[in-house]
């Protein structure tokens, strides 16, 4: 079976709510946003000592708990 006749075959057995997603999606394939973000060359740019610091204070915090929910962090900006 080849590989048009697989994706026809489990279109046929998708519900149309399912069919609607799926065309959805295959509409983001065409998305001016998603294409950018697709064809973005990957970065290569090498961690500062800086950012590695950072990341690793991150990682702490995270182990430790010592995190906010976004709600709570919202609440506190306004």
């Amino acid at each position: 079976m080849t590989a048009k006749q697989q994706h026809r075959e489990r279109i046929d057995a998708f519900s149309e709510e399912e069919a609607n997603e799926a065309l959805r999606l295959w509409d983001l394939r065409e998305d001016p946003m998603v294409i950018a973000f697709r064809d973005a060359p990957f970065d290569d740019e090498p961690v500062t000592a800086e950012e590695e610091a950072a990341m690793a204070e991150a990682r702490a915090d995270l182990a430790a708990g010592r995190t906010v929910s976004l709600e709570e962090a919202m609440r506190e900006l306004e």
